[in-house]
């Protein structure tokens, strides 16, 4: 049986492996270890963040090691470490955001409702909404901003609301990747722990396998076939160092939070994005941004009566990943968007009852990297970018054409899929 290599574990990887396992031999090559959830409770994080210990974003890595995270000259970058990707600190959305891929000629019908017979997907956390989570979608919807409620990846039944989906559900109520990935392992696939993927080693046109580093030990370790899925940064990094650089055409969905104070908003205890207004060029959201309210001085109010708005831009495809780090900043069209989606978002808290000298901002960041090697129209049949090697596959938000504005875990799996099987079918 052929052998194939799937570097990451999370939407993409996890769905690929679990699709070639049987076509093939599959064996995932994970950077980081078995993914806990943060254990800390937000009573003991209020207490560091009083005392003052809080002073970079990049902290939060110490305290929470399956959470990466990196800054760039306008903002802060987030992304998951280990097993399940991001897939473990996200919000559970499941949104389908594959237009642009339709532009191109590209049908995930298929692939879509394989997805949502695999994945429980539901609205039903609306029932569990706080009072202050309802009078907003009433303003919204009275502004005519057509607000919905955010279909949820995961058991409804066991989903207690806690609002801890970013930290790492405690209940495991909320789907990720692992699951998928234990499915493969089922099958026979292998999984491999603390391996990071240097480099894919390239000859006569082939990949002929990869190199990796075991802590201080690197080695090469050969296949038939190499499927990068290691996210929107990781992946473009390992075609850099792979003689196959990206184009400097990368986004990342920024997110920027409006905040103020509403006693007992207690929105840190609800689900995070209950409902989505979606709008040209951005999205808004219910959103108690925990980035914001531990570094970003100006969140002062207790972690309970702090109510968020998210703010989630679909900026422009100008960044690059690059061998020193990531180069990303807004344009002036994206600043433009931003200003305009701050504003309507000041007038929904308005409408709540809050002065706007109450209202703060919070803390740029990311955390939806993608489009460094977009699908063209031309690779609408075989899901495979040319700029590649023919046993040499993508399968992360690497391939997508444009930022959304939205959550894209749905979609990479979807895509993930028929991926698959176009290599199955070759």
């Amino acid at each position: 049986m052929p052998h194939a290599i799937v570097v990451g574990s999370g939407a993409g990887g996890a769905t690929v492996a679990r699709e070639l396992q049987g076509a093939f031999d599959v064996t995932v090559l994970e950077a980081g270890r078995a993914f806990r959830p943060l254990g800390m409770g937000l009573s003991t994080i209020e207490r560091i963040k009083r005392a003052g210990l809080l002073l970079d974003e990049r902290e939060m890595s110490l305290v929470f090691r399956a959470l990466r995270v990196r800054k760039t000259a306008d903002m802060v970058l987030v992304n998951g470490v280990g097993l399940g990707g991001t897939t473990t600190i996200c919000t559970g959305n499941a949104a389908r955001m594959d237009m642009d891929l339709r532009a191109l000629g590209i049908d995930l019908d298929d692939a879509f409702t394989e997805v949502y017979r695999e994945i429980p997907i539901s609205t039903a956390h609306r029932e569990r909404w706080r009072p202050p989570t309802r009078e907003l979608f009433a303003i919204c919807a009275g502004m005519g901003l057509d607000p919905q409620p955010m279909p949820k990846m995961g058991d409804a039944a066991r989903c207690t609301g806690c609002g801890r989906c970013v930290l790492g559900c405690p209940r495991g109520a909320k789907w990720d990747s692992r699951r998928f990935l234990a499915d493969a392992r089922v099958r026979g696939a292998r999984v491999e722990t603390g391996c990071r993927v240097e480099r894919v080693v390239i000859e006569g046109g082939r990949a002929r396998g990869v190199v990796a580093r075991r802590g201080w030990r690197r080695a090469f370790l050969p296949a038939d076939l190499v499927v990068l899925a290691a996210g929107g940064l990781g992946t473009p990094a390992i075609l850099e160092r792979s003689g196959l650089p990206c184009a400097p055409r990368l986004f990342v969905d920024p997110v920027l939070c409006l905040a103020t104070r509403v006693e007992g908003a207690r929105q840190c205890r609800e689900i995070p994005m209950p409902f989505v207004v979606r709008r040209e060029g951005y999205i808004l959201s219910p959103y108690f941004d925990y980035l914001s309210f531990l570094f970003n001085r100006s969140w002062r109010g207790p972690a309970r009566d702090t109510l968020g708005l998210m703010i989630k831009l679909a900026d422009t495809p100008a960044g690059r990943v690059t061998r020193r780090g990531v180069e990303k900043t807004l344009t002036p069209a994206d600043r433009e968007r931003l200003r305009g989606a701050v504003a309507e978002g000041r007038e929904i808290l308005r409408r709540l009852g809050t002065r706007d000298e109450e209202i703060v901002l919070g803390t740029l960041n990311a955390g939806h990297p993608g489009g460094a090697l977009p699908l063209t129209a031309r690779e609408a049949e075989t899901l495979h970018h040319a700029h590649l090697p023919a046993n040499l596959y993508v399968a992360d938000a690497t391939l997508l054409p444009a930022a959304q504005g939205l959550p894209p875990i749905l979609t990479i799996v979807a895509l993930a899929k028929a991926i698959a099987g176009r290599i199955v079918g070759c």
